[in-house]
């Protein structure tokens, strides 16, 4: 089987860093601005960002179907992805500008409306290139490789445009008050945001032209009905491996989710730390990621994916958990303002570098192998379908998290445009028992799903000798 030349693999996970800035500008600064700076209720901003998922329900498996039958000398994935380039860098920035001195529901619409348009350009974007990994990696831990570059590309994308962020835009201001809460700074945040997701798409557009003629040539796969969607959809969802890796991720990332939704207001109120500080969050994870990189293949020899998936899993959800249980329940921690605060921030920041990368670089790679088996399923490729549903899921999560962090800081009383010391004790209790424990006993349910995985290399191997077997006895081969 052929492998890749790195500059493939270096040009799909360029690409990444699209979703990365994408995630952690939602994740992080969307609910903290329109509710911190802007002012608008958090459970109206968060009932925002929540209407929008839905309309993912509905473009991400399209897209994914889509591309799946689009017939170009370009191949099925690379018109999708250049189409969506400018248009979803324009609307990241057309979230963090609506006029100013109008009522919240003027700014819950606008806020809607902008983040539809965010979603509906990424998935144009987002579930294309996810397919062209699958399509270009054919090799069981070559796929490894090609998604562990995606993915420390999207962390780096992701943790690198906050540290950027907090250095150029947020940084502490003469009148010593807190860097975020700067109004002015958003605007050239987000354009910021907008030129690096359209450069970044284009990189891997360009660096990845290469691969189309390599690419596996669909046969019968013409657009087809909503009938031929509809049973498209449901083959997927009748592969059982698909299903238990899907519902696992959702669990997961949900919590994840949560977690990064309360990310800003944790660092700024529950640890104190100013942005000087908390930019360095984003080098502890770049530490990491050397780790996940090269641990990613090694597991998988070792004990293959579904382990890999599991043990990784498992240290990142104690990870986020561990220093704010200790803060919560125990006088162990010195107080707000010690060195050894910084530190421990920093590292859950390093072992989530480490393990965070391990989880995403297994699942994509896992999906890939489905991917083999629905064809010799199927008789069809259909990989567009299969990461339309995990692109549906990171978004959906996204948004959930978005959804129960804003009632959530409703419901503990947390102020409105409140400067860092002046929130009450108990409040900030709260919110580090919701942040942390509260909501990450839910993950070990997903890790309960991933031990149904049974697609490990023997059985992988043996579907792609019979898949090869197919090919040559097809007619025309």
């Amino acid at each position: 089987m052929r492998n890749l030349p790195l500059s493939s693999k270096l040009g799909f996970g360029v690409g990444q860093m699209a979703e990365g800035v994408k995630t952690t500008v939602f994740n992080t600064f969307v609910l903290f601005y329109y509710n911190q700076i802007v002012g608008v209720s958090a459970t109206l901003t968060a009932l925002a960002l929540g209407l929008a998922v839905f309309f993912d329900a509905v473009s991400d498996p399209v897209a994914g179907y889509l591309s799946d039958r689009t017939r170009t000398r370009w191949g099925r994935r690379h018109p999708w992805i250049l189409a969506a380039a400018l248009p979803f860098g324009l609307s990241l920035a057309f979230l963090f500008n609506p006029p100013a001195g109008m009522g919240d529901y003027f700014y819950f619409a606008w806020l809607l409306a902008a983040s539809v348009a965010v979603r509906l350009f990424l998935t144009l974007y987002h579930v294309p290139h996810l397919a062209l990994g699958a399509e270009m990696a054919h090799d069981y831990v070559d796929r490894t490789r090609v998604f562990g570059y995606s993915t420390v590309f999207g962390v780096i994308g992701g943790y690198g445009f906050w540290f950027f962020a907090m250095t150029v835009f947020f940084a502490t201001p003469e009148d010593g008050s807190h860097g975020m809460y700067q109004a002015e700074q958003y605007l050239p945040f987000s354009l910021a945001a907008g030129a690096v997701v359209v450069s970044t798409i284009l990189l891997c557009a360009g660096f990845t032209w290469k691969e189309i003629p390599h690419l596996h040539e669909p046969q019968g796969q013409a657009a087809g009905s909503i009938s031929n969607f509809s049973k498209q959809m449901m083959s997927v969802f009748r592969n059982a491996s698909y299903v238990r890796i899907i519902i696992g991720l959702i669990l997961l990332t949900t919590v994840v989710a949560i977690e990064a939704v309360f990310n800003a207001f944790m660092g700024v109120h529950f640890w104190e730390l100013p942005t000087e500080d908390l930019r360095w969050l984003a080098i502890a994870v770049f530490l990491g990621l050397p780790f996940a990189f090269v641990l990613a293949p090694v597991l998988t020899r070792a004990i293959d994916k579904r382990m890999t998936l599991i043990s990784c899993a498992a240290v990142l959800i104690i990870n986020g958990n561990f220093f704010v249980c200790l803060r919560l329940f125990t006088d162990v921690l010195p107080a707000n303002g010690d060195p050894l605060i910084f530190w421990c921030v920093m590292s859950i920041g390093f072992v989530g570098g480490v393990t965070g990368p391990i989880v995403l670089i297994m699942i994509n790679s896992m999906f890939a192998d489905i991917a083999d088996e629905q064809e010799l399923i199927t008789g069809e490729r259909q990989e567009g379908i299969i990461y339309s549903a995990r692109s549906f899921a990171l978004k959906a999560t996204a948004a959930i998290g978005g959804i129960f962090g804003g009632m959530a800081l409703d419901l503990i009383a947390f102020p409105r445009q409140a400067p860092p010391g002046t929130v009450e004790p108990d409040v900030i209790f709260n919110l580090g028992l919701v942040a942390g424990p509260l909501t990450s006993v839910f993950t070990f349910f997903g890790l309960l799903l991933f031990l149904g995985y049974r697609l490990d290399q023997r059985r992988v191997s043996q579907i792609k000798v019979e898949l090869e077997e197919r090919r040559a006895a097809a007619p025309g081969a």
